[in-house]
């Protein structure tokens, strides 16, 4: 019985360090591959690195602007900012101040919400989706929006239908 009674709790150790190991590596590793890849985005724009930049995105994404008519393919975008990264030396900067990752249970998607802080505009927010292709973690829908306070939204709502009617 002593025997049985070793033998029993080796296994449950063993068990319990492999779910302790897959517990480890799954999601944290998960996400802090999708933090990766999103301050990539950011770094690659803010040096202009368009290669860098559009390489971090599947063929078929899609990029939300803040533009109500902004909703770009991956290709649509390109030919908005190509013009921009190959003209200057710096695309944009939006600098990260928040984030919140979140990995489906299946391992095979990502969704996340950021706050980010840009010179001109002040506070944005992105938030998005990611997929996994292989090892790697590919933006497949970004959305780029400046959150407007409550209490100013109903006159700056009435200022885009104003500059709509225009």
């Amino acid at each position: 019985m002593h025997q049985w009674s070793v033998w029993a709790m080796g296994l449950a150790a063993i068990g319990g360090a492999a779910w302790l190991a897959l517990a480890r590596s799954g999601p944290a590793d998960d996400r802090a591959a999708v933090e990766s890849v999103l301050d990539r985005l950011h770094d690659a724009a803010a040096r202009a690195d368009e290669d860098v930049y559009f390489s971090l995105y599947t063929p078929d994404a899609i990029f939300h602007g803040t533009d109500a008519a902004e909703r770009w393919t991956i290709e649509q975008f390109k030919g908005y900012a190509m013009p921009i990264f190959t003209e200057r030396e710096v695309g944009w900067v939006y600098t990260p101040t928040s984030r919140h990752v979140f990995i489906a249970a299946d391992g095979q998607t990502a969704w996340f919400d950021e706050t980010l802080e840009n010179a001109k505009y002040g506070a944005c927010r992105g938030t998005g989706v990611l997929v996994r292709r292989g090892d790697a973690w590919l933006i497949t829908q970004y959305n780029l929006t400046v959150p407007i306070p409550n209490d100013l939204l109903e006159e700056v709502a009435g200022m885009i239908r104003a500059h709509g009617a225009e």
